[in-house]
């Protein structure tokens, strides 16, 4: 007996019929430029409102702030069609900033910021991470200090996704310097175009080389003295940032698990056909038991990922996926993603290690995906909490 086809339950009709147009959208309109965007390490300003026009940036936020009125399922979407074109486009950190919006923002903030963010008018950055502070987000030491009706933010950040086409930051400061620990954590909205500031201001810093995702645009940026409305505040007050940081860190922790899935399902394709077209010794690589087995063993991992990952986008949609589940899903479903490219490259010989290749692509790409929104190491700690 054939078996049928997996199909996700998250997957409806309208769902199937939104990935048609994100497909085509992708194959159209971002994959003819990828070459241009791993050179400048950055894509064109204008993908982000071609991508607005055409529905894929916030389709997960309500409609009356101008997003797609979808669920998660139809970010998931999104996402995985990115992956499997092989396309790092920072639509994900649009989404995770709209989400703070939308979960702590004031009326006023939604109905001015979302629309523009679903249109690509503006480019999200999220900006945590600093030199001396990463998993550790306590340990940040960005400040923002009152001053009348405004902020004085002064510090910097690093490894900051969409930083270089950044025109809304989302920021962690701290507000209270001498609170120990995560209390003096705020969340402040940045502009950078409507930034005053002395001693130099906003300022946007070389775009890093990475090891991959050489067509997103990642860079550090600094504030000197940076003056910014006191109402850009996320939340009802100071202090609160670090707990709105935990609430919505499973959303971003979901998101890299979808990505790492589809990459893995992508690798073992191409794999899959290059086995069947390479020959060795006068056969197809396909009809090496090696070969075989080692596909078999991919393909079964990737399966369970699958079906694991869909039960945690099923629990999100419904407000039942908890923090130890999603820390599972992102050290798991990374992992196992890594493992499954590498294998998938190794089964490619000299080829693999070609850039001109998607599978080399892919494994260079990949091995970020253990270290961002948490390292796995530190999803092991929160996992081990549970215990």
């Amino acid at each position: 007996m054939v078996a049928e086809a997996y199909q996700s339950p998250w997957a409806s009709d309208d769902v199937r019929m939104f990935r048609e147009t994100v497909r085509q959208f992708i194959q159209t309109e971002f994959v003819p430029h990828q070459e241009r965007w791993r050179a400048q390490h950055a894509p064109d300003a204008e993908a982000w409102t071609s991508a607005g026009a055409a529905g894929i940036l916030l389709p997960d936020v309500p409609d009356e702030y101008g997003g797609g009125g979808g669920t998660f399922a139809h970010q998931a979407v999104v996402l995985e069609e990115l992956a499997r074109a092989g396309i790092h486009f920072g639509a994900i950190i649009q989404s995770i900033v709209a989400h703070y919006i939308l979960a702590y923002g004031k009326d006023e903030q939604k109905r001015d910021w979302l629309p523009r963010m679903a249109r690509g008018e503006l480019v999200a950055a999220i900006a945590m991470t600093e030199p001396a502070a990463g998993s550790d987000l306590q340990g940040i030491r960005t400040t923002a200090r009152r001053d009348g009706n405004e902020y004085v933010v002064n510090g910097s950040k690093t490894f900051i996704t969409n930083g270089q086409l950044a025109s809304l930051v989302c920021l962690a400061v701290k507000t209270n310097p001498k609170a120990a620990g995560a209390r003096g954590i705020s969340l402040l909205m940045v502009e950078p175009r409507n930034l005053s500031g002395e001693g130099g201001g906003y300022r946007v810093g070389r775009s890093l080389e990475k090891v991959g995702m050489h067509g997103q645009d990642t860079c550090e940026l600094f504030f000197d003295d940076v003056r910014v409305p006191a109402g850009n505040l996320l939340g009802s007050g100071e202090g609160q940032g670090f707990g709105q940081m935990l609430e919505r860190l499973p959303y971003e922790r979901l998101a890299v698990g979808v990505t790492a899935v589809a990459t893995a399902e992508a690798a073992i394709a191409v794999t899959t056909r290059h086995v069947k077209e390479r020959t060795a010794f006068g056969k197809a690589l396909i009809d090496f038991q090696n070969t075989r087995l080692t596909l078999a063993e991919c393909k079964t991992a990737a399966q369970v990922g699958r079906v694991f990952l869909d039960n945690c986008i099923d629990r999100f949609i419904n407000c039942r996926l908890d923090d130890t589940t999603a820390a599972m899903a992102k050290y798991w479903l990374t992992d196992s993603q890594c493992r499954i490219v590498d294998e998938c490259l190794q089964l490619h010989g000299g080829y693999g290690y070609m850039t001109e290749y998607p599978i080399a692509r892919m494994w260079a790409d990949s091995r970020v995906q253990r270290i961002y929104a948490g390292s796995n190491e530190i999803m092991k700690e929160l996992i081990a909490c549970s215990l």
